[in-house]
């Protein structure tokens, strides 16, 4: 008696996050550079055993930002080449 073969795993559906691509199409370079400055403050001003966190939490907010500011990048680009190329597709 031949066994049948398990059922492939189910597609995995890419995230979105609506929120984020909705701020990355309209913010502004200023506006990604000061989203982060009240967090990092707070950050810095941590005191204690909390420090060690806040250093570990700030990191992580300093790569976030390099992150907004490469796709930033990137749509400054693409925005550019649908210029270049006459308004976008046909």
């Amino acid at each position: 008696m031949a066994k049948n073969p398990p059922p492939p795993p189910p597609e995995q559906s890419t995230p979105e996050y609506p929120a984020i691509s909705g701020f990355i199409e309209r913010a502004s370079g200023e506006e990604v550079s000061g989203l982060y400055g009240d967090v990092k403050e707070a950050l810095g001003s941590l005191k204690g055993p909390k420090a060690e966190h806040g250093k570990k939490a700030g990191k992580a907010v300093a790569r976030t930002e390099e992150l907004l500011q490469q796709l930033m990048q990137v749509r400054e680009k693409l925005e550019k080449d649908t210029k270049g190329k006459g308004g976008g597709r046909r």
